[in-house]
């Protein structure tokens, strides 16, 4: 828009992934926020999209979707202003999110580095938890845990970046083509190739259980079809960590490519002001191949 201001503008709505109807708006409102923080932004301006199936739920369930996204929305610093609603078989919620960021201070997806180290500020395992309680074979336990994962919004790490001017050469966040498939797109994009350490992967507990158990969604199999070209894990049969990796993410954490000094002083940084979830160096940038994803 000028010399300090640019726009992001995202949008993004699904079908309920919780059964209760204000968490569902929590964790829809996070993710779409997620991608104006994957770009180094600030929030400032949301509209509902809202699909009723009226007649077949009661009115009060529509209401706490919209509630549950209206509290992260308020809590991401922004403002509500409209939306749209129609009537629909199937309820269906998300925002359309308009964000601010400075044009020099842009993040995208490309830009990673030979050297740097990746930061992953959640842990991976939604949806295969999302499976197992589909299933019947999780807990109530097991849903708060991935509610507040999911419901938590990625924007300490995104405003502790900006705030403190930490360097960053490449950011994303890790949704529907899980940590590999997001991880061979920056790779692709950057030129590079990335190498990741197996045992400082952050996975939810539980998560490695039910996947050897072969609790996986089917999202999972459809991102290790396309993306295992550019993969290599050390064997042609696929263990249950190399699943977790495939793994579709709903409201996942923020992939940071940056020089591992400013890892550090990140992963510091979020301790100090009290971030809670799991968040690691979970590998680094080299040269070669580029767009391949080794798994060591």
């Amino acid at each position: 828009m000028n010399a300090t201001t640019a726009l992001i503008q995202t949008v993004d709505f699904f079908t309920p992934i919780v059964d209760d109807p204000f968490d569902f708006g929590r964790i829809t409102a996070a993710n779409a926020l997620s991608d104006v923080y994957a770009m180094g932004g600030t929030p400032l301006l949301c509209m509902n999209i809202l699909a009723c199936p009226v007649g077949e739920m009661p009115e009060q369930v529509f209401r706490q979707v919209v509630e549950g996204g209206l509290e992260k929305i308020k809590e991401a610093g922004a403002l509500l202003v409209g939306g749209h609603s129609i009537e629909d078989p199937e309820l269906k919620y998300g925002l359309s999110v308009t964000g601010t960021v400075h044009p020099d201070r842009v993040l995208l997806n490309a830009g990673a580095r030979a050297g740097d180290a990746l930061v992953l500020t959640k842990p991976l395992g939604t949806g295969i938890l999302s499976t197992a309680i589909k299933g019947g074979v999780a807990g109530g336990d097991v849903e708060a845990r991935i509610v507040s994962v999911m419901a938590t919004l990625n924007r300490l790490p995104a405003e502790y970046v900006r705030q403190y001017d930490v360097t960053v050469h490449s950011c994303t966040d890790i949704t529907g083509f899980g940590l590999f498939g997001h991880l061979h797109e920056m790779a692709d994009a950057s030129g590079v190739s990335m190498v990741l350490d197996r045992t400082e992967l952050p996975v939810l507990t539980g998560t490695l259980d039910f996947a050897d158990m072969g609790i996986i969604p089917e999202g999972a199999y459809t991102n290790r079809s396309f993306y295992r070209k550019w993969v290599d894990c050390g064997s042609e049969e696929a263990d249950g960590l190399e699943m977790i990796c495939y793994d579709p993410q709903t409201s996942g954490g923020l992939l940071f490519s940056m020089p591992p000094s400013a890892a550090e002083q990140l992963l510091q940084g979020l301790k100090d002001v009290g971030y809670d979830l799991d968040c690691r160096i979970i590998g680094k940038v080299r040269t070669g191949s580029p767009g391949s994803v080794f798994l060591r």
